[in-house]
């Protein structure tokens, strides 16, 4: 079975929105404008290229990415692994034709189907709803979180807010950095 890993910037009250600076969010660019930039925090960043064998987000993920990472050097290793994206609207024609192959998957049935093939780890990259869906499915297995000590007050979380049974789960990496900076790293208890 794959391992499905959501990798994530929130902020130290869960929210993830508009990180890169995406417009119509009150604190958009929240990452690079509120907290000083220290090259080692990223260091997972980049292995998580190294490691992950197929990429997987939703259609408005998808839609923000695809115009930008293509082009982008240090996405260079995502432009040719496969990417998958869960969507009921987004359409064959829609798909960017320089980002590689991309599979548009039309539920999380789907999504499970693809964790039981062969192959190696999926990283999910934003994704709000899909990351809720994913979660409350229980398809996630680790979380990678790299979390801002600020606290935003408003805009889309990472976690689901649905009621359901408490998910346990396991820190196997962490780290601060000197501008408060945390990672952290969680496997999913089964």
């Amino acid at each position: 079975m794959r391992t499905l890993i959501s990798t994530a910037f929130i902020s130290l009250d869960g929210f993830m929105e508009a990180p890169g600076g995406e417009p119509g969010y009150r604190n958009s660019g929240w990452t690079f404008k509120d907290v000083e930039f220290v090259p080692e925090a990223f260091e997972i960043k980049e292995r998580e290229q190294q490691e992950a064998t197929a990429i997987l987000m939703g259609r408005v993920s998808y839609e923000a990415f695809s115009p930008v990472w293509p082009d982008m050097e240090e996405f260079a290793r995502y432009k040719t692994m496969p990417k998958y994206v869960v969507s009921t609207t987004l359409t064959e024609d829609e798909l960017v034709s320089n980002w590689g192959e991309t599979t548009i998957l039309r539920s999380l049935d789907q999504v499970a189907a693809l964790k039981e093939s062969e192959g190696g780890p999926i990283i999910i990259h934003g994704s709000t709803s899909l990351n809720h869906g994913l979660s409350d499915a229980g398809l996630i297995d680790r979380y990678h979180l790299l979390v801002y000590p600020l606290l935003l007050g408003a805009g889309k979380r990472l976690f689901s807010t649905t009621d359901k049974d408490t998910q346990k789960l396991t820190l196997v990496e962490h780290e601060v950095y000197p501008n408060g900076v945390q990672k952290q790293v969680f496997d999913v208890v089964r």
